[in-house]
C-alpha cells in the first residue's frame, strides 16, 4: 500500500501586470514553489503585461506539504530580476475542491515577514515543586532550512524567546542551519492563567533592520496537561501587512487540482485489470467490448483526456495496447457515417491515440524534429508570407544602401520555409527506419480498418486517417510549442514563433493531402506549393513504408524500432565534480561531462560516445539533494551521495544550467532510487571546507547526522517515467465508481439515458450467444475495492487513535 499525492498545475496566463522596465512593459516569468522550495520556472514572455504561458505540470508532493505558491518575476539581463507579486494557495483550499480550481487569482505584494521557511527543534517543560509548576524552561536546540536573507547566501540567525513581557536571545553567525543548544527559563507568575510562550527567529544585521525568519507559539494551559513538549516545529509567518490594494499588481489564471490516492497492493486490482483485458479479448473474438463501451459512453469532455491516459498506460503495461487501440478504432468507425468527419472529434479513440503517441513516440519525435527546430532557433531569421503582416523594419536591409521591399521579404521567407519543410519531410521519410514498432503497428491497423470501412471513398482517406494523428495532433503541435514537448528549454521569441507557426501550417497542409483548399483560404501560402506537393508525395511514401512494415524483418531493424517506454533514461551534458576525502578547491572544480541515467547505472564520460566512463550503481545511492547556493555561487547544484563496497561515502556534485534542469535530474534520480534500502534521512546541504561543514559549522565530516532532512517526496512527472499499472488501475477504479454512483441514482439523480441505452444494448442487442451481465461483475469488483479502501482507512484511524491515547497517557 502506498499513499500518493499528485498536484496538477496549469499556469494559463496573466493580465494587468505592472510596468517594470523603462520600455513601458515587463518580461514576466513564474516560479512555482512547494513550501518555499523552487521546483519549476516557466519561460519568460518578453515585452508584455498580459503574458500567456499555457504550461502544465504534474508534481508528486509529500502528503505533509503545506503551501504551493507562484512568484511572478520580471527578468532583467543587466540587474537582479524584479519581483512583481505572488499567489499562495494552502493545501486545505485544494483539498476542499476535489474537482480542482480554475480561476483568476489576484497577485499580492511579497511581504518579507510572510516569506518564512524551515523548522526549529525545541524542548519545552514546566518545572516546580508538587503539583503546581513554578518555572517555564525552553531549550532551543537547533533549526534547519531557514530563509536566506544575506547576500552571502546565508543568514545570521538569532532566537528570541518571549514570555509575559520578558525576552532572552542567542545568535549564531552565517548559517541557515544554526545550532544553539541553549536553555531559557522564566518565572510563572500565575500558573492558572492562559498565556503564550513565543519563540521567534530573526536574521541579525549590523546596519539595517533585522529580518524576520519565523515564529512558533505555545499555550501554557496546553503545556500544563502534557508537562513537556519536544520535537521539530514548523516556523510560521508573522501577521501580513500588505500596503497595496488587491488587484493592482495584476492577476494570474491558474488551474490546480490535488489528488490524494491510496494505491493498494497489486492483488486487489487484478480482477479489474483482468476484466478490462477480457473486454479487449472479446473484441478479438468478434464480440462487442462491453466494459470499454461503458467507459467510452461515460467519459465527459472534462475527464476524457485523463481517462484515456490511464487506459493507454494500463494496457501498455499489460502488453495489450495494440488490441486496445484496434478496438477503439472499430468503435469509432461504427459511429462514423461520413468519411470526412473521421477522428475529427475529441472522442475517447482520438484522445487515446493522442496519449499513446506522446507516451510511445516522444523519443521518436525528438529525433525527428530536433535538428529542424534547433536550426530555426539558431537562424533567428525574419519570415513572413502574409503581405498584410510584413514589417520591413523587422526584415532589415538587403545591402549597404538598399532597403528590402515587400516582394524581397516574401521571396526570402518562401525560400527559407521551403528549406525547413523539405528538410523535415526528408527526415520524416528516413524515420521509417527507426520509428517505434508499436507506432508502426498502430498506424497499420488504422490504415487497414479505414480502408475496409470505406472501400468506396476516395483512395486518400486511409492516408488522411493516419495523418490526422501523425501531423495534426502530434508533429504540428510540437512545432508550434516546442517547449511543451520538451524540444526546447524556453519558449520562442515573437519572430521565431511566427516562423514555427508558418512551418506548422505547411505541415498541416501536407497532412491534409490537399493544397487547393489551403491556398483558397490563405492565398499567400501559394509560394510554398512546390515544397508542399513534394512533401505530400514523401508523406504517402512514409505511410506506405510503415503500413507494409513486416514484423518478420531482420532483428537489427526491429531492435532500432523497438519502443523504449518507461525505461527511465535521461542524458545530457552537465558540469560535474567528484569528491571523497578531498576538500573543495578554491577555484571552480567543475568539468564538463556527458551524464547518462539508465535503468541500473548513472554513468559519465568526457565525450558523448566515449568508451571510457565512470559510473555509480543506482542501488548504492543514499541521497539526491540540492546544495546551498553559497557553496559554489550557483543555485542549481545538486549532490549525489553514494556508498562504496568498502563503506566509504562518496559525493558527486552536478551543476545544472537552470532550475528546471536541476529539478528534472533530481526527479529522475529520486524516482530511479525510490526502492533503495539504505537511504539517508538527514544530509548536509553545504560542503565540507576548512575542516567544517559550511551549512551548520560542524567539524566532524562523517559519523554524525546531517543538519537537514532529505526530500524524497517532491518529484516532477515526466513522459519517460516508468509505467505504474497499480496507480492507473486505481484511477480507472475512481472513474468507474463515479459511474456506479450515477447508475444507482445517488443524491436523487435520475439515471442518464446513455447508461440505460448501454445496458439495454448490452443485454439484448449483442450478437452471438447470451452474455452475462457485465455490470454485475464490474460492480462486485468495485465493491471489493471499496471494502479494501475502507479497511485501510479504518486501520489508519485506529493507528492515530492509539497514538492520541498514548500521548494523553
Amino acid at each position: 500500500m502506498a499513499k500518493r499525492s499528485t498536484l496538477f498545475i496549469r499556469i494559463v496566463e496573466g493580465k494587468n501586470l505592472p510596468i517594470k522596465d523603462i520600455t513601458g512593459s515587463s518580461d514576466p516569468y513564474c516560479i512555482v514553489r512547494i513550501d518555499n522550495e523552487a521546483i519549476i520556472r516557466t519561460a519568460t514572455i518578453w515585452k508584455t503585461l498580459s503574458p500567456f504561458w499555457g504550461e502544465e505540470y504534474n508534481v508528486h508532493v509529500p502528503p505533509s506539504f503545506h503551501t504551493v505558491s507562484l512568484h511572478v518575476m520580471d527578468e532583467d539581463s543587466l540587474s537582479r530580476d524584479d519581483v512583481i507579486g505572488k499567489v499562495s494557495i494552502r493545501k486545505e483550499a485544494l483539498t476542499a475542491k476535489p474537482q480542482g480550481l480554475d480561476c483568476w487569482m489576484n497577485l499580492t505584494e511579497i511581504d518579507p515577514d510572510e516569506e518564512v521557511q524551515g523548522e526549529i527543534h525545541l524542548q519545552i517543560s514546566l518545572l516546580g515543586d508538587g503539583k503546581v509548576p513554578r518555572r517555564l524552561r525552553c531549550r532551543v536546540l537547533e533549526a534547519r532550512d531557514l530563509a536566506k536573507k544575506d547576500r552571502n547566501g546565508a543568514s545570521d540567525p538569532f532566537v528570541r524567546v518571549r514570555y509575559n513581557g520578558k525576552s532572552q536571545e542567542s545568535v549564531v553567525k552565517k548559517s541557515c542551519y544554526p545550532r544553539w543548544n541553549e536553555s531559557f527559563e522564566f518565572e510563572l507568575d500565575d500558573p492558572l492563567a492562559d498565556s503564550l510562550l513565543t519563540v521567534e527567529v530573526w536574521d541579525w544585521d549590523l546596519v539595517s533592520k533585522n529580518d524576520f525568519l519565523g515564529k512558533v507559539l505555545f499555550s501554557i494551559n496546553r503545556l500544563q496537561l502534557a508537562q513537556q513538549e519536544e520535537g521539530w516545529f514548523h516556523l510560521g509567518p508573522d501577521e501580513p501587512k500588505h500596503s497595496q490594494d488587491e488587484g493592482t499588481l495584476g492577476s494570474l489564471r491558474l488551474q490546480l487540482r490535488l489528488r490524494d490516492e491510496t494505491v493498494l497492493p497489486s492483488s486487489h486490482y487484478k480482477p479489474l485489470t483482468e476484466l478490462l483485458s477480457q473486454s479487449v479479448g472479446t473484441h478479438l473474438n468478434g464480440n462487442w467490448p462491453d466494459l470499454i463501451m461503458l467507459i467510452d459512453e461515460t467519459t465527459t469532455s472534462e475527464n476524457r483526456q485523463e481517462v484515456a491516459n490511464n487506459l493507454v498506460k494500463l494496457f501498455l503495461g499489460q502488453g495489450l495496447i495494440k488490441e486496445f487501440l484496434d478496438m477503439l478504432f472499430k468503435l469509432e468507425l461504427e459511429k462514423t457515417t461520413e468519411p470526412n468527419t473521421l477522428f475529427r472529434s475529441n472522442s475517447l479513440a482520438s484522445k487515446s491515440m493522442e496519449s499513446f503517441l506522446k507516451v510511445a513516440g516522444m523519443q521518436y519525435l525528438h529525433r525527428l524534429l530536433g535538428p529542424t527546430i534547433n536550426r530555426i532557433f539558431e537562424d533567428k531569421k525574419y519570415v513572413e508570407l502574409d503581405p498584410n503582416k510584413v514589417e520591413l523594419k523587422e526584415a532589415g536591409c538587403a545591402g549597404l544602401h538598399r532597403v528590402q521591399t515587400e516582394a524581397d521579404v516574401i521571396q526570402q521567407s518562401s525560400a527559407l520555409l521551403q528549406s525547413y519543410l523539405s528538410e523535415l519531410m526528408a527526415a520524416l521519410l528516413q524515420s521509417a527506419l527507426y520509428c517505434p514498432l508499436l507506432l508502426c503497428q498502430a498506424f497499420q491497423q488504422l490504415y487497414r480498418q479505414v480502408q475496409a470501412r470505406f472501400p468506396d471513398a476516395a483512395s486518400h482517406m486511409k492516408f488522411i486517417a493516419v495523418t490526422s494523428f501523425l501531423c495534426l495532433r502530434f508533429i504540428s503541435p510540437a512545432i508550434m510549442s516546442p517547449k511543451l514537448f520538451h524540444l526546447r528549454e524556453k519558449h520562442a521569441d515573437a519572430r521565431t514563433s511566427r516562423t514555427l507557426l508558418l512551418l506548422a501550417k505547411a505541415v498541416q497542409t501536407v497532412g491534409n493531402l490537399d493544397t487547393l483548399v489551403c491556398c483558397s483560404k490563405e492565398p499567400w501560402m501559394v509560394p510554398l506549393q512546390p515544397a508542399i506537393q513534394q512533401g505530400i508525395s514523401q508523406l504517402k511514401d512514409f505511410i506506405t513504408r510503415l503500413v507494409f512494415c513486416q514484423e518478420s524483418e531482420d532483428l537489427d531493424l526491429q531492435t532500432r524500432m523497438s519502443l523504449r517506454c518507461g525505461s527511465m533514461e535521461k542524458e545530457g551534458f552537465l558540469f560535474l565534480h567528484k569528491t571523497k576525502d578531498k576538500c573543495i578547491p578554491m577555484t571552480s572544480p567543475f568539468k564538463k561531462y556527458y551524464v547518462t541515467l539508465s535503468k541500473d547505472l548513472l554513468s559519465y564520460s568526457r565525450a558523448q560516445h566515449s568508451k571510457k566512463s565512470s559510473f555509480i550503481s543506482l542501488p548504492k545511492i543514499r541521497a539526491v539533494e540540492k546544495v546551498e547556493e553559497k557553496c559554489f555561487g550557483s543555485a542549481n547544484v545538486m549532490q549525489i551521495i553514494s556508498s562504496e563496497d568498502s563503506g566509504q561515502q562518496e559525493t558527486l556534485y552536478l551543476d545544472c544550467k537552470s532550475v528546471n534542469e536541476l529539478n528534472q535530474w533530481l526527479s529522475a534520480l529520486r524516482k530511479a532510487c525510490s526502492h533503495n534500502a539504505n537511504t539517508m534521512s538527514c544530509y548536509h546541504p553545504g560542503i565540507y571546507k576548512a575542516e567544517r561543514w559550511s551549512c551548520c559549522h560542524q567539524k566532524e565530516k562523517t559519523g554524525t547526522a546531517g543538519c537537514d532532512k532529505t526530500r524524497h517526496g517532491v518529484t516532477l512527472q515526466e513522459w519517460y517515467d516508468p509505467l505504474d499499472p497499480d496507480l492507473e488501475a486505481q484511477l480507472i477504479y475512481r472513474h468507474l465508481s463515479s459511474v456506479q454512483m450515477v447508475w444507482n441514482g445517488g443524491a436523487g439523480q435520475r439515471r442518464p439515458v446513455f447508461l440505460t441505452r448501454f445496458v439495454f444494448s448490452l443485454r439484448f442487442g449483442l450478437p452471438g450467444e447470451k452474455k452475462a451481465d457485465v455490470l454485475t461483475s464490474l460492480f462486485r469488483i468495485l465493491q471489493d475495492l471499496r471494502d479494501a479502501h475502507a479497511a485501510v482507512e479504518a486501520k489508519e484511524r485506529l493507528k492515530y487513535r492509539n497514538v492520541f491515547l498514548e500521548l494523553q497517557t
